[in-house]
């Protein structure tokens, strides 16, 4: 059994990982749409997770408002999402259009993800409790990507709170 990982190396990876896909989407001599299904699922998955698992531990604290912002961010990233998600064909000006902005708001919430979120967990959490966050995390992240998350119907009805007509 591998032991527990601490929330920030989880959340870390991720990020990695979404840099990683984002970069698929862009590359003609790869499955963009595809890379880009996958982006959907760990971003929202990701996005849901922390906020389960880590944002519920800033809350009391002076981050209140870093936790505020980060939910509205959240929301943000997923309406730019799925107007990608909904372009037809990859690759096309819109699409090249679209992922620009997904790129921006990516980038966006990573460095703030970073900067305050992780950089507090790391100075004000000890690493037992680190690792039990990484273990909500990670299931939470499991839990989600196993439900479908990251399905075009999904983040329609994340942002529009309902199903497309």
């Amino acid at each position: 059994m591998t032991p527990p990982q601490d929330v920030v190396e989880l959340i870390l990876e991720d990020h990695r990982t979404m840099e990683d896909l984002l970069r698929r989407t862009r590359s003609i001599e790869t499955g963009r749409r595809a890379a880009l299904d996958d982006f959907a699922y760990l971003m929202i998955a990701h996005s849901e997770a922390v906020e389960t698992a880590v944002h519920p531990t800033l809350t009391p604290s002076e981050y209140t408002d870093t936790v505020e912002h980060a939910g509205e961010v959240h929301h943000e990233a997923a309406k730019v999402l799925l107007a990608l998600l909904e372009v037809p064909e990859a690759g096309s000006a819109e699409w090249d259009w679209r992922l620009k902005q997904l790129a921006t708001v990516t980038a966006c919430h990573i460095d703030e993800e970073e900067r305050a979120l992780a950089n507090w967990v790391c100075e004000s959490l000890h690493y037992p409790y680190r690792a039990e966050l990484g273990v909500t995390f990670a299931q939470t992240r499991a839990d989600l990507l196993r439900s479908g998350c990251g399905s075009a119907d999904n983040v329609h009805r994340m942002v529009h709170g309902r199903l497309p007509a």
